[in-house]
């Protein structure tokens, strides 16, 4: 496989505030070097782009010594926390900025869709953009030509192709953006989280055709988003930034799982008051695939209840809900009381697979109170385990999140 992307040492700083050094003598003396093609000599000294710290300069490096190669045909993940970089990497990537430091070497044309409003001329329609696009990939004008009803025929806006882009909405301005960025004959496709505009039809789709120029075509795909389950389903491997460096890269299901690992919310450790009882405490055992798993949820009540119904939701960091263990299901009406300190759910042979979830919990005290319900709880880690009485063990990557007890016979 050829090298399609290769970065090397490449760093990007920004300054805050006001724009320039301060005084003539030390523009000119910047303007020299960068005309030497040295580095500028007013940014050596710098600041990791953390959000979280107040710094005392006033140089950023949104990104600072990043190296990695790209083989032609791989679909890569970027991900990270918001400010990570990952934006600035793939403007310097599609050359809309470019780097302080360091160099890129890529081979091929780059189609990039990065923020809403890039790309198009507003005053032009849209027929006019596509046209001019494809112009400035190197198309000529019958090329366009030929995937022309392709591309308005995936954007779905073809009563509206001769209007001025800046009458679009934002969603009919990503929907044309990514049909002319696919189908346009560019050998990497670099696409931002602006996908999110789109509604969830035409994100399915977006998804689907970006697979397709991947596996199917052979084009090079950057994508960034904040879904975990789009990165996995469309990426083969996944760059993981934070603070403006590589953390980790590889695998796309050992970086997700890293990046989750790093971001996930503590055990609950903030009690939740209501007007006559308290959930202190909400903790999980050590849990692992085909074991008897248990949830422990610590409470204070001020008075009795004969009808307290609680409920457990089990999701996916991306927000899929994989099941609720709810006291209705299993007919259980639990009776509190000021004695009672402890609720416990019981799942025997937990038939998750390996993985990190989240924990929802839905309250409903008595019939005539108000439905509560707390999101993301806390994060908890499964761990591989046997489901079936074998020394088989699943992947969740191959055989899916969720184990179903079956047996075989013929007849």
């Amino acid at each position: 496989m050829s090298i399609a992307i290769k970065v090397e040492n490449l760093s990007k700083a920004y300054q805050l505030g006001q724009i320039g050094t301060g005084t003539i003598s030390r523009d000119l003396e910047r303007w020299y070097a960068r005309l030497r093609g040295k580095e500028d000599p007013f940014l050596r000294i710098g600041e990791t782009n953390d959000r979280n710290t107040k710094g005392g300069s006033d140089i950023v490096w949104s990104l600072k010594d990043i190296n990695f190669e790209i083989e032609q045909g791989d679909a890569v993940g970027i991900i990270g926390r918001n400010g990570a970089g990952k934006s600035t990497l793939l403007k310097i990537l599609s050359k809309v900025t470019a780097p302080t430091t360091g160099k890129i070497s890529g081979k091929g044309r780059i189609a990039s869709l990065l923020e809403v409003g890039t790309g198009f001329h507003p005053e032009l329609s849209g027929r006019e953009n596509i046209f001019l696009n494809g112009a400035i990939l190197g198309m000529r004008k019958k090329e366009i030509q030929r995937k022309f009803d392709e591309i308005v025929d995936f954007a779905g806006i073809e009563r509206y192709i001769d209007t001025p882009v800046k009458r679009y909405s934002s969603g009919m301005y990503v929907r044309l953006a990514f049909a002319v960025a696919a189908h346009l004959e560019s050998e990497i496709l670099i696409v931002d989280e602006v996908l999110a505009v789109g509604d969830a039809e035409f994100q399915k789709k977006c998804l689907g055709k970006m697979g397709e120029v991947s596996k199917g075509e052979g084009r090079t795909v950057l994508f960034v988003s904040h879904n975990m389950g789009s990165i996995q389903k469309l990426c083969n491997s996944a760059i993981y930034l934070k603070n403006g460096r590589v953390e980790i890269s590889g695998d796309v299901h050992e970086i997700v799982e890293q990046y989750t690992q790093d971001n996930k919310k503590p055990i609950f450790n903030n009690r939740v008051k209501f007007d006559d009882f308290e959930i202190k405490n909400v903790k999980v055992e050590k849990s692992e695939t085909g074991k008897d798993f248990v949830f422990d949820v610590q409470i204070s009540a001020a008075k009795a209840f004969d009808d307290f119904q609680i409920g457990l939701i089990i999701k996916e960091v991306s927000g899929h809900i994989y099941s609720t263990l709810y006291t209705g299901h299993s007919r259980s009406m639990l009776k509190i009381s000021p004695a009672n300190k402890l609720i416990t759910c019981r799942v025997n042979n937990l038939p998750l697979n390996a993985g990190t979830y989240q924990l929802d919990m839905w309250i409903k005290p008595h019939k005539n109170h108000e439905d509560i319900y707390l999101e993301e709880i806390l994060d908890f880690q499964v761990h591989p385990g046997q489901f079936y009485d074998s020394n088989f063990i699943a992947n969740s990557n191959i055989h899916g999140k969720i184990c179903i007890q079956n047996t075989w016979q013929t007849h």
